[in-house]
């Protein structure tokens, strides 16, 4: 097995399981405790894993919160099918929002060459790439900037959004939990998660299962604010039955 391999598998480990041993690792694909260590600080380096005593724990388990081109490389198997997924979705006619995102960003990629619609975004890159087509009417969210995210927000964005109203926001979020609710590392992009929701008819949420049961500091929303969620098949049939038993329709890509 390659080093790239077994790293992958390591993070995918320590993803579905929340944390990963070093000793464990090193009996279970029979190579010394030295190179899963060498593994765990490539896999650090990356921005996927923060080191701790005797093994790893995933990014998203400690509130970090990764740049974008860091997240942008993470899951993105998973992330373009769950874009794909959400075009059925899509209203026939009239305005939608697209949150600033990853996985949002795979269904801005994704939407129809002959969609007609208006698009409402606070992200520059899904701005950029829908500036691409000449059907859609594309309404960009100013603020400020963070780079972190590519992300508008603050004052200008909030004002803006208080006066639009779309028929279904698709939304993005760093954790989801039935305790917590859809939370985010930072409250000036919570604050405008939470007025992206209030402008929609309906609210679609699109997230990979590692954000299930991740909370971060500043909630935006309960799930029961959520009509659909469109996650991949990873996550956890348990957990998803508990979702819906919180009135909110869960789907698999």
């Amino acid at each position: 097995m390659y080093a790239e391999e077994r790293q992958q598998l390591i993070l995918e480990r320590a993803r579905s399981r929340g944390r990963v041993d070093v000793a464990e690792l090193a009996g279970e694909f029979a190579v010394t405790t030295e190179t899963i260590r060498r593994d765990l600080t490539t896999l650090e380096r990356h921005g996927s894993l923060r080191r701790v005593h005797g093994g790893a724990i995933p990014i998203e388990r400690l509130g970090f919160e990764p740049a974008f081109t860091t997240r942008e490389s993470v899951m993105t198997a998973e992330k373009k099918r769950i874009g794909k997924a959400a075009v059925a979705e899509l209203p026939s006619e009239g305005a939608i929002l697209l949150d600033a995102g990853t996985t949002t960003a795979h269904l801005a990629e994704a939407l129809p060459i002959d969609c007609d619609l208006t698009v409402v975004t606070n992200s520059v890159n899904i701005a950029l790439t829908l500036s691409k087509r000449p059907s859609l009417t594309v309404m960009l969210v100013g603020g400020r900037l963070r780079a972190r995210t590519l992300a508008s927000v603050d004052s200008w964005a909030l004002h803006a959004l208080s006066e639009t109203f779309v028929e279904v926001a698709f939304m993005a979020t760093n954790g989801l939990s039935v305790e917590r609710g859809l939370t985010t590392p930072d409250p000036a992009e919570a604050m405008v998660k939470r007025a992206s929701i209030a402008g929609a008819r309906r609210v679609v949420l699109l997230a990979d299962h590692t954000k299930v049961g991740n909370d971060h500091f500043a909630r935006f929303g309960e799930l029961s604010v959520v009509d659909t969620f469109i996650t991949d098949s990873g996550i956890d049939p348990a957990v998803a039955a508990e979702i819906e038993r919180e009135g909110v329709t869960v789907l698999t890509a």
